[in-house]
């Protein structure tokens, strides 16, 4: 007799016996099995070696080659701009800031890397750089600056932690841990509890970010080969002198938005003071040279035409981290009148109100973000788990997947492809799944592995 027995989600589950045609494993021999392959790094063993220092010319001790470099980039990079709602539909708006960054290359010690500039949907004040050269700042921060050579500096900034190898550095320094943040969204982490409580409960989309937490000596480094780049392309440096300035303000007043940004780069008044000292003496030639003010404000008039939208959705993120959903909710809906196609303000209230179990609302926003952004996963993850929710389990299967195949290589969603299937009586499709979930993770990690487990072992494919 088949006992119905309660999941981790608190949904009743009939046990069938169906034939999978998997092997049965001992529970010593399915661990081991499970564990094969876990991690970020497969393929990408660090080897430890010396290399010389691109910016300096000297001997640095480095365990991470310029391939590897790459590599982790394009693994990587995805999965945080993905985090961030994929870059901006805005083409114009990213070609402009693509061509801004491309104007700094030919002067960067590593000339070399394949380099991409883009502007994320992401509302949180930021900009970040994976070593292999991918570099990315959020729509938030376009709005604080003031012009093209303040632009240029920060992609400058940016392009010093790539070319003095920072991240490698830290990775060699056996501080790679502190890296990698398996399973939940950085963001989270550094704005409060609701976030983490909303990732916790929604599941984390990304399959881990890698994001470096930079010292205070690779600040200063790359504000000194920062400022340098965006004078050898032509601007004042009078730009990097107004960023640190505009960083400084935002470090005093500590606003939630730039949080992240801060817990990321360090920022301190002496940063500021060594920008200015460089500016009076080493570039003070270049103070000359164009801003750009009135280019950087007609190339941005379509961001800025959303501000009052964009500043709405960082007042509902600040409220999601207080767990404030109510709140938060008021604030994204405003946000989504002010700006009704906007893609972001769409998953962020469809997210807002899943945690709230308002599964039907939620689904609604949902749906339209799929439309607005067809090819950002997000949109879809957070339609399969209303889908779910709501029980329209087929539904949900056909969302995760179409998810999976935009975004691939992320366990949570191997994970819900399986639920889904489960709860649709396709117990073949299911164990699957949840074997190829089981072994990309630690075995009974959190509740989705140790619900994988279960089921497994349920049906016999564990003694």
């Amino acid at each position: 007799m088949n006992t119905p027995k309660r999941d981790t989600f608190g949904k009743n589950l009939p046990l069938g016996r169906h034939n999978t045609g998997l092997k049965q494993v001992s529970r010593r021999n399915f661990l081991q099995y499970s564990a094969f392959g876990y991690g970020l790094f497969v393929g990408l063993p660090f080897l430890a070696g010396c290399a010389l220092d691109p910016v300096t010319g000297k001997s640095q001790f480095m365990m991470m080659s310029r391939e590897q470099e790459i590599g982790i980039d394009k693994q990587q990079s995805v999965f945080q701009f993905s985090s961030d709602y994929g870059v901006t539909q805005d083409g114009a708006l990213n070609q402009y800031v693509g061509e801004v960054g491309k104007r700094l290359v030919p002067g960067v010690h590593r000339s070399d890397m394949p380099y991409n500039f883009n502007c994320v949907n992401a509302v949180y004040i930021n900009a970040y750089a994976f070593p292999g050269g991918s570099i990315a700042v959020t729509r938030g921060i376009l709005l604080d600056l003031d012009n093209e050579a303040e632009l240029a500096a920060l992609i400058g900034h940016e392009l010093g932690h790539v070319n003095a190898r920072h991240s490698a550095e830290q990775a060699s320094k056996s501080q790679l841990s502190s890296l990698l943040v398996g399973g939940l969204s950085v963001l989270a982490g550094t704005q409060g509890a609701g976030l983490g409580q909303l990732t916790q409960q929604l599941g984390a989309l990304s399959q881990g970010l890698f994001l470096s937490s930079y010292s205070r000596d690779n600040e200063r480094e790359a504000d000194s080969l920062g400022q340098e780049y965006m004078v050898k392309a032509g601007y004042s440096s009078r730009g990097f002198v107004g960023l640190m300035e505009m960083l400084n303000s935002l470090n005093k007043e500590k606003p939630s938005s730039s949080q992240m940004l801060f817990a990321t780069h360090p920022m301190s008044s002496e940063r500021l003071q060594a920008a200015v000292q460089r500016d009076n003496t080493l570039y003070n030639k270049s103070r000359s040279n164009p801003v750009n003010r009135e280019r950087y404000m007609d190339k941005t008039a379509s961001l800025r035409q959303k501000k009052g939208a964009i500043l709405k959705m960082q007042e509902g993120e600040k409220y999601l981290a207080k767990e404030a959903y109510g709140d938060a909710q008021i604030a994204l809906k405003s946000a989504i009148q002010q700006a009704k196609q906007d893609y972001t303000a769409h998953v962020l209230m469809a997210k807002c109100l899943l945690i709230q179990k308002k599964s039907s609302q939620a689904l609604s926003y949902a749906n339209d973000a799929k439309q607005l952004y067809p090819g950002e996963p997000q949109g879809y993850y957070m339609a399969g788990l209303s889908n779910s929710a709501q029980k329209n389990h087929s539904q949900a299967f056909e969302d995760f997947k179409r998810c999976d195949e935009l975004l691939p290589g992320n366990p949570q969603l191997t994970f819900y492809k399986g639920y889904s299937l489960d709860n649709s009586g396709q117990r073949k499709g299911a164990a699957k799944n949840y074997v190829d979930y089981l072994k990309q993770t630690d075995y009974q990690s959190n509740k989705y592995s140790k619900h994988a487990y279960k089921r497994l072992k349920a049906w016999g494919y564990v003694k």
